[in-house]
C-alpha cells in the first residue's frame, strides 16, 4: 500500500545541482533533509556527503584528524584486509570507516519545488573528536524561541545524538552530545507536554534487543531520562530489521502522528506511522500494518544505495503533509500525504 502522492518534478535536487563545499572533494550524495519555514520561504537543511575524487584501484575517504583538519585516507582495493562490499562503510583491519564525510547545508525555495542556496548562510560542519567522521540526518524542530537541531554525530567512538540551537541560521549554539552511542534518529515533539519535552530516539543493542524506537523526557532539552521503548521491529514484516523516527510528530485530533522508517533484512526502507497519545506519548494507540510509502519509483530503487526512502522533515498545511525525503541515499524528493487518509489506514 502506497498512499503518497509524489511530486512529478522528483527528484527535486541531485548531487550535480550543488558544488562541493570542501576543496578537492566531489559531492556524491544528498540525503534526508530537515525542513522548516523561515522568512516566508521553505528551507531544507540537507545532509551533503562528499569524498575525494577516486583513483582507479584505490578507495579514498576523508576524516578529521586530532587537530580538526581534513585528512584523506587511501587503501588499495585489492588489499586482503579491506572489506568494501558496502558502499557506505568500509572495514579495514577490523576498523570501520565511512566512505564519505557528511555535513549540513541550507537551501530555500518560494514554491517548495525549486531550491537554491542563499548567500550568507554557512554550512554546518562536524566539530571536535565526537564528530570527526561527520554529522548526519538533522531533524529541525521549530520551537517558540527558535529552532532546535538534533542530528547524528559520527566518530571512531560511535554514533550519538547532538543538539544545536539557532534563531537566525547564522549563529549556532552547540550543546554537545545529548544521547551517547549508539543512538540516532532523534525527533523532538515541538511543544511541551505537562511541562516536559519529549524526544523519540533509537538506541541500538545488537547483542540483546535491537534497533527500536524509544521515548525520553527532559526538563531542558539537554538532560534526558525516563526512557521507554515504544516500538520494536516485527519479524516477517516490512520493518523486521530496524525502525527509527522520522520528523517531529504531528499533532492531530486523534493523537501525535509519527511517520517512521522501517527496513527489512534486505535493507529495503519503507515508511509507516505510529499514533501516540496526546497527553502521554509513551502510549502507542495504533501502528501501520502495511507501509504508507514504499520505494517503488525508479529514483528510489537505484542510486548510491538503492531501495531506500528516508524522511526526517516535513511541514503541514491543514490536512496536507508536504514531506521531503531522501531516495536511494542520493537524491532529494517530495511527496504529499493526507492526515485523514493516513488515519483511515489505522485500527483506531
Amino acid at each position: 500500500m502506497d498512499i503518497s502522492k509524489r511530486f512529478t518534478q522528483n527528484p527535486l535536487l541531485r548531487p550535480s545541482d550543488l558544488q562541493p563545499g570542501i576543496e578537492g572533494m566531489e559531492l556524491v550524495c544528498l540525503l534526508n533533509p530537515g525542513v522548516f519555514r523561515f522568512k516566508g520561504k521553505i528551507w531544507l537543511l540537507l545532509r551533503v556527503a562528499e569524498r575525494p575524487k577516486q583513483i582507479e584501484g584505490k578507495i579514498s575517504f576523508p576524516v578529521y584528524n586530532h587537530e580538526g583538519e581534513l585528512e584523506i585516507l587511501s587503501f588499495d582495493k585489492n588489499d586482503p584486509d579491506l572489506d568494501a562490499s558496502d558502499p557506505r562503510i568500509i572495514n579495514y583491519k577490523n576498523k570501520d570507516h565511512l566512505t564519505t564525510l557528511s555535513y549540513l547545508r541550507l537551501v530555500c525555495s518560494d514554491d517548495g519545488i525549486h531550491f537554491c542556496e542563499p548567500e550568507g548562510y554557512p554550512p554546518v560542519f562536524g566539530k571536535g573528536e565526537l564528530e570527526n567522521f561527520g554529522i548526519e540526518d538533522c531533524r529541525v524542530t521549530t520551537m517558540e524561541d527558535g529552532f532546535i537541531l538534533t542530528f547524528t554525530e559520527v566518530s571512531k567512538f560511535g554514533v550519538g545524538v547532538g543538539l544545536i540551537r539557532t534563531s537566525d541560521w547564522k549563529i549556532f549554539n552547540r550543546e554537545g552530545m545529548i544521547l551517547p552511542p549508539h543512538n540516532k534518529d532523534c525527533a523532538l515533539i515541538d511543544e511541551k507536554i505537562n511541562g516536559k519535552y519529549y524526544a523519540l530516539h533509537r538506541p541500538s543493542s545488537p547483542e540483546l534487543g535491537g534497533n527500536y524506537i524509544w521515548l525520553a523526557e527532559s526538563p531542558d532539552l539537554i538532560h534526558w531520562g525516563n526512557h521507554k521503548c515504544i516500538a520494536t521491529t516485527r519479524p516477517g514484516m516490512w520493518d523486521s530489521a530496524r525502525v527509527g523516527a522520522g520528523a517531529a510528530p504531528i499533532r492531530t485530533e486523534k493523537g501525535w502522528l509519527e511517520i517512521y522508517h522501517g527496513a527489512d533484512k534486505n535493507h529495503r526502507y519503507c515508511l509507516g506511522v505510529l499514533l501516540l497519545d496526546l497527553n502521554d506519548p509513551s502510549k502507542v494507540l495504533a501502528r501501520s500494518t502495511e507501509p504508507i510509502m514504499e520505494p517503488i519509483a525508479i529514483y528510489e530503487q537505484t542510486g548510491f544505495f538503492g531501495n531506500v526512502i528516508f524522511t526526517n522533515g516535513n511541514y503541514v498545511t491543514g490536512d496536507e503533509i508536504i514531506m521531503y525525503y531522501g531516495a536511494s541515499d542520493e537524491v532529494i524528493c517530495a511527496a504529499k500525504l493526507s492526515i485523514t487518509e493516513i488515519l483511515s489506514t489505522l485500527n483506531i
